[in-house]
């Protein structure tokens, strides 16, 4: 059994991964993840430890867990509406990322998930929350830039006054202190509150025992200012990790609040899951599409930026499927619905985006792991840096205090546990950019290591669409006569292979219906029309048969062949192929050159189509006419030789292949929704090649990460080591504690570029 609970006000990444720790601690919890994304918290609980009943002290032991590391945070149970929330915002939020900001708050009012669209029913209040939130975040930064510069104001007098004048010891040492308390009350605050709750060793501990301690042996501006650059590397970390957010969150406003649908004789404005499959509704230029449906009437440009990725706009003209989240801009359109509100593509790109915090890569879920065993063996170490030597030489009591508060200092773990997920979460933003949803960080990490791709060829490296490519006409016959007399039999039909028939005919001319009689479509087989007392005939091979007509022998193709006949004579024969998508090659190419050992396509096609595919994109290997099951034993056989293996697909049949490959990748546009759910990235423009970018980022950001955590552990081995020996004091501690992190930190938004 699952219970979901929203943590409304969630900012920080170190204290999301305590919380999602110690809720998992909890007594009948099997499971508990923090979606930093959603900002919520989902806990599995034993089914024989736990019933309907306890869910309120559930409720409360974890809303003390979030209240030890963040008190602002407003903790509800997801479905218990607003008055359900247990509310106690006092003092500051995160211990380590003071006054976290609500300014994503709005999300959850936006909370698109299938089965959850009575949350919509609120859509209306968005603006005016966003707006509260918008002067909350502005108030509280203002408030910890206000208490910085008071800090910094009094450090400085407390550094420059005793140039000038003889200051009293005992002033000297309450300007240091006012510095630090203005600087840091929230800290020391948090790490008392720490204590109390069995949660000693984190950063607010490191801080406020290093800086107490640089007081205790006399370094007063020493121990004001590490506290001081901590706020201010702070206020840095939770502004970049605001921004980062927003590379995924821009995508969270992509459905608009309302929908104009027509009912009777005039358009009212209604919430969009409140319009039924078959209504009209009206999009005006500047506005979002609210519901997945086909143009009836009305032409426009589109932007299709928040679902592809791509900056060029499309054009939407009567008939062309219009897809939720583009933005029209130059004309009004009527769309007739085609899908609920929460099938359409607008709110499965949403439950996406919201999801990529689920999947943790390895180097996240270390990470967390390294830090609750790295900061208590550190603080092990100062302390017995602090008492062993003066012990043992009998003095010097100062000095050793003194290396043990710089090892403290300089130990902080920030600079790994911040940088490390907001690496990921701008490597998510940057795919998502590039028309590429990437379902988490785990699925991003496997994306850099990949040593095979497998494909579908239909509506995957094909365009899932039948075009004639060659006219075969014989007996003196020519290409126009054979494809005109096609056009005029396959216009009675309305089959995939009649339309691509009809299409490559308009280059030359129009079909009127009067023009021929006694249309009849034959199942299977093909169709006839008597046109100048003489029937045309347009099929297949089985059609010619039966009605008596010779063909020529040696024909054999890769496509689909629609033999012609007029008046019992043959005339030749029209080949319609599901041509390769433009960029396939390019795909197959890139793929290459970025080092990805073997690409092959699994298909259920005939031998013909799929060897003509495959020869033509050079694949290292290809298999025709296979089912779901076939396409299983492939993958199985690549995973067991080793190789870190994507597939590629779009169809129902490709699900199980999605779902059992390293990464399962769907296109997103053509895809089906089993084939989209099952996957773990989603292409949304269905162009092959945009897995070149998908692999290019992922590497990118894995890149990063790495970069990070090693820049991170040598530097602050080597302040560790050089403070122990007393080579360097509370001011190295700074840059070695808050430089790296800013460091890190702004190395981490190089992701996002």
């Amino acid at each position: 059994m699952e219970r979901t609970y929203l943590l409304k006000g969630l900012d920080c990444p170190n204290c999301a991964a305590k919380i999602e720790r110690e809720a998992g601690r909890l007594p009948g919890v099997t499971d508990a993840v923090v979606n930093l994304m959603k900002q919520t918290l989902t806990v599995r609980v034993d089914p024989d430890a736990a019933s309907e009943a306890d869910g309120g002290e559930l409720l409360s032991a974890i809303e003390k867990i979030v209240h030890v590391h963040e008190p602002d945070v407003k903790v509800s149970e997801k479905g218990a509406g607003d008055k359900a929330e247990h509310q106690h915002a006092q003092g500051k939020t995160c211990s380590c990322c003071d006054d976290g900001d609500d300014d994503h708050e709005h999300h959850h009012e936006h909370d698109h998930e299938h089965g959850n669209s009575h949350e919509h029913g609120h859509s209306h209040e968005h603006g005016h929350h966003h707006g509260d939130e918008d002067e909350d975040e502005k108030g509280s930064i203002g408030l910890r830039v206000g208490k910085l510069i008071a800090g910094g104001v009094l450090l400085l007098c407390g550094l420059l006054l005793p140039l000038f004048f003889d200051l009293n010891p005992l002033v000297r040492f309450g300007i240091f202190a006012a510095a630090w308390l203005i600087a840091g009350y929230d800290v020391v605050w948090n790490a008392v509150r720490g204590i109390l709750s069995g949660e000693v060793f984190d950063e607010s501990f490191l801080m406020t025992v290093s800086t107490m301690g640089a007081f205790a042996i006399g370094e007063y501006p020493e121990a004001a200012a590490v506290m001081l650059f901590y706020q201010l590397g702070e206020l840095f970390q939770d502004v970049a990790v605001d921004k980062s957010r927003d590379s995924i969150t821009a995508l969270m406003d992509i459905r608009p609040d309302s929908a104009a649908v027509r009912r009777g004789d005039e358009w009212i404005s209604v919430s969009p899951d409140e319009v039924e499959i078959g209504e009209l509704v009206l999009v005006k230029p500047g506005e979002k599409v609210p519901l997945d449906g086909i143009v009836r009437k009305g032409t426009s440009a589109v932007d299709t930026r928040a679902l592809t990725g791509e900056s060029a706009p499309a054009y939407w003209n009567p008939g062309s499927c219009a897809l939720s989240g583009c933005v029209v801009s130059d004309g009004t359109l009527e769309i007739e619905v085609t899908k609920e509100a929460g099938e359409s593509t607008a709110a499965k790109i949403l439950e996406l985006c919201e999801s990529a915090a689920d999947n943790k890569a390895p180097a996240e879920t270390f990470i967390s792991r390294f830090a609750r065993i790295y900061t208590p063996v550190v603080c092990v170490l100062a302390l017995l840096l602090a008492v062993v030597p003066p012990l043992i030489l009998h003095g010097g009591w100062a000095e050793w205090i003194r290396r043990g508060c710089v090892v403290l200092a300089v130990s902080c773990p920030c600079a790994l546990v911040i940088s490390v997920p907001l690496t990921f979460f701008g490597g998510i933003g940057a795919a998502s950019r590039r028309g590429v949803l990437v379902k988490g960080s785990a699925y991003l990490e496997a994306l850099a290591s990949l040593d095979a791709v497998v494909f579908d060829k239909t509506g995957t490296l094909t365009r899932g669409s039948f075009s004639v490519t060659e006219v075969r006409p014989v007996k003196g016959a020519t290409r126009d006569e054979v494809l005109e007399l096609a056009a005029r039999a396959e216009s009675c039909s309305t089959h995939p292979i009649a339309r691509s028939v009809m299409e490559a005919y308009t280059e030359i001319g129009e079909i009127a219906e009067s023009d021929f009689t006694g249309a009849k479509e034959i199942a299977g087989r093909g169709v006839s029309v008597i046109w100048e007392n003489r029937e045309i005939l347009a099929g297949n091979a089985a059609l010619m048969k039966e009605k008596g007509v010779s063909l020529p022998e040696g024909e054999a193709a890769c496509g689909t062949t629609v033999h012609v006949a007029y008046g019992g004579e043959y005339m030749g024969s029209i080949l319609i192929e599901d041509s390769l998508k433009a960029d396939a090659a390019d795909a197959v190419r890139g793929l290459r050159a970025l080092g990805v050992k073997r690409i092959e396509m699994l298909t259920g096609d005939g031998e013909g189509a799929a060897r003509k595919a495959a020869e033509a994109l050079a694949l290292d290997g290809w298999k025709s006419g296979l089912l779901p099951d076939g396409k299983m034993r492939r993958i199985e056989e690549l995973l067991a030789a080793g190789s870190k293996t994507a597939f590629v697909g779009d169809g129902i049949n490709d699900a199980p292949v999605l779902a059992r490959a390293d990464v399962g990748i769907a296109m997103g546009g053509i895809g089906s929704d089993a084939a989209i759910e099952a996957a773990d990235a989603v292409i949304m423009t269905d162009e092959p090649s945009r897995l070149i970018d998908a692999v290019k980022t992922a590497r990118r950001t894995c890149r990063i990460v790495k970069e990070n955590i090693w820049f991170a552990v040598i530097v602050k081995a080597a302040f560790i080591l050089l403070g122990g020996l007393g080579l360097c004091g509370m001011w190295a501690a700074v840059v070695g504690d808050v430089g790296v992190m800013i460091l890190a930190v702004l190395n981490a938004l190089r992701v996002n570029r």
